[in-house]
C-alpha cells in the first residue's frame, strides 16, 4: 500500500512538472493540413524570411546585371547589341537575320509564337525600338541602308511597289528577254550582302513581302519615321524617274507574293 502512495505521488508530481514546462515555454508552431481545404497552412521561421530575402536581392542583381545594354529597347526582354555587332563589322546578311527577329519579337507574343509579323501588328512595335534599328542600319552604312531610306524611295517613287523594288535592287532585269522586263531575285543568293559601289541605296534590310506588301506598308508608314508628305520634294526624284522611263508598268506582270 506504501509502495502504491508514493507511486501515485510520482505520477502527480511528474504531470504536474510536465504541464508546467508546457506553460512555461513558448508555444511552437507546426504544419497542418485541414481535409477541407486545398493548401495546408504553414508557419513562416523568422529564418527562412531572411533567407527567402537574401535569395530575391541576389536574384534581382542578377537580372539587372543580365540586362544592361548599350542600346536600351522599351522592352525589357530585347537588346540590340547583336544587330550592332553584326552591322559594325558588315555582316549584313546576319544582320539582315537579327533584324528580322527583332521585329518578330517587338511584335509581341503572338507573332513569336507564329514566327513572323502580321501587318497589323506593326503598330505594336514602339517608335523608339524602331528608331533605333533603323539608327544603327544607318549609322553602318554611310546612310545607304535602313528603313528610313527605303521610306524616302518608296515615296519618290510614288508608292508603287514595282518602281521601288527595281530601285533598291529587289527585282532584277532578265538580259534574255526581248523586251525590259524585271523578276524578282531569289533569296538569299541573289540579294547583295556586300555594301560595294553598286549596291542600290535602300536594299537592305529586307521585308518578307511572301504574304504581299502590306506588311512593309505598315513599317514604312510607321510613326518612327515622320508623317506622310513631311520634308518630300517630288522634284528631286527627276533623275531616278528618268531611268524607267519607257517601261510600262509592270504591276500585272508580276506576283504579289515574294520570295524575301
Amino acid at each position: 500500500m506504501a509502495t502504491n502512495a508514493f507511486n501515485s505521488i510520482c505520477h502527480h508530481h511528474h504531470h504536474s512538472l510536465r504541464r508546467r514546462h508546457s506553460l512555461d515555454c513558448h508555444p511552437t508552431t507546426t504544419t497542418t493540413t485541414n481535409p477541407f481545404f486545398l493548401r495546408p497552412t504553414t508557419t513562416t521561421t523568422l529564418a527562412a524570411v531572411n533567407s527567402l530575402t537574401n535569395s530575391t536581392a541576389a536574384f534581382a542583381a542578377v537580372s539587372s546585371a543580365g540586362t544592361a545594354t548599350t542600346n536600351p529597347s522599351t522592352n525589357q526582354n530585347v537588346s540590340f547589341d547583336l544587330l550592332e555587332q553584326h552591322l559594325s563589322t558588315k555582316n549584313y546578311r546576319e544582320a539582315d537575320d537579327e533584324t528580322r527577329r527583332l521585329l518578330i519579337v517587338l511584335a509581341g507574343e503572338s507573332a513569336e509564337t507564329r514566327g513572323y509579323v502580321f501587318f497589323s501588328e506593326v503598330q505594336f512595335i514602339s517608335e523608339q525600338d524602331l528608331k533605333t534599328i533603323d539608327a544603327l542600319w544607318r549609322k553602318y552604312s554611310n546612310e545607304k541602308f535602313g528603313y528610313s531610306v527605303q521610306k524616302k524611295i518608296w515615296k519618290k517613287s510614288n508608292r508603287d511597289f514595282t518602281k521601288f523594288f527595281i530601285k533598291v535592287g529587289w527585282m532584277k532585269l532578265l538580259e534574255s528577254s526581248e523586251v525590259v522586263q524585271y523578276n524578282y531575285r531569289a533569296f538569299p543568293g541573289e540579294f547583295m550582302w556586300e555594301m560595294e559601289e553598286g549596291t542600290p541605296e535602300g536594299h537592305l534590310p529586307l521585308t518578307n513581302a511572301l504574304r504581299g506588301t502590306q506588311l512593309l506598308t505598315k513599317i514604312l508608314e510607321h510613326p518612327a519615321f515622320g508623317e506622310d508628305g513631311d520634308g518630300e520634294d517630288e522634284d528631286d526624284d527627276v533623275e531616278r524617274e528618268s531611268s524607267i522611263n519607257g517601261i510600262k508598268p509592270l504591276s500585272k506582270n508580276f506576283k504579289t507574293t515574294y520570295t524575301f
